[in-house]
């Protein structure tokens, strides 16, 4: 296992992210949902995510978008939520420590929050627009 070290760089940024989906990528319940939505794409999504998270850590404004629009008809429940952030937090714990490595998990615990809330909310409300 590689020493525990503090998120500074995109660098710190790229291990996090590669070690991230490698754990989505095996994982049963979320590969088959990342797998279909991103097909033959991954190095463009591992790029994006690249950007989403040096700009959300480091305060380094690369990422331009709107990151729940893509993620706003998946058939994902509680459940996948709950995974995806599980995995999350397990790849921070196993390579980082820090105030850094603290706020992504921090972030990503939101972000899971706030995701869910808008799909839930889209599929009891189909007439409001998110």
């Amino acid at each position: 296992m590689q020493q525990q070290t503090q998120i500074l760089t995109l660098a710190d940024i790229k291990i996090l992210v590669d070690a991230f989906y490698d754990r989505i990528g095996t994982d049963e319940l979320l590969a088959p949902i990342f797998n279909e939505r991103i097909q033959d794409k991954w190095p463009i999504h591992l790029e994006k995510m690249y950007r989403f998270w040096q700009t959300v850590l480091l305060d380094e404004h690369t990422y331009f978008g709107s990151p729940f629009a893509p993620h706003a008809q998946l058939p994902v429940s509680h459940e996948h939520f709950a995974t995806w952030l599980a995995l999350f937090n397990k790849t921070v714990d196993e390579l980082f420590t820090g105030l850094k490595a603290e706020e992504a998990k921090w972030r990503a615990a939101k972000m899971a929050e706030l995701f869910e809330a808008k799909i839930t909310h889209a599929r009891t409300n189909p007439f409001n627009i998110l």
